[in-house]
């Protein structure tokens, strides 16, 4: 399963405050989105647009509501990723969408 062109174009539509340009990589079941060669998001089949936490910004996600990616593995057991889910405000709003980007890329 992997996601569609419409998918790839809302990402980069969402992400198009960002200055300069957004390129992208086929990878992790779904699609790795980087800015200045950084991954900063992923397009996941299975779990949507998520923004990449690291740092004290996981605290800054956690604090909006929004969820880490738990990855269960075959054997059973769990991984949890550096992966959110994006809030709310920032699902259609390439400004709040931008300026969370921004905010991700400065703690990695």
């Amino acid at each position: 399963m992997g996601v569609s062109a419409a998918e790839i174009a809302y990402a980069k539509d969402l992400f198009s405050d960002l200055p300069g340009d957004i390129t992208t990589r086929k990878m992790m079941g779904g699609l790795c989105l980087y800015h200045d060669g950084t991954i900063f998001a992923i397009l996941h089949a299975e779990h949507g647009l998520m923004i990449k936490g690291a740092g004290a910004f996981q605290d800054h996600l956690e604090a909006k509501g929004c969820t880490r990616w738990v990855h269960e593995r075959a054997d059973g057991g769990t991984s949890a990723m550096p992966y959110w889910t994006l809030p709310e405000a920032a699902r259609d709003d390439p400004s709040e969408a931008g300026a969370l980007a921004r905010e991700a890329l400065s703690f990695l």
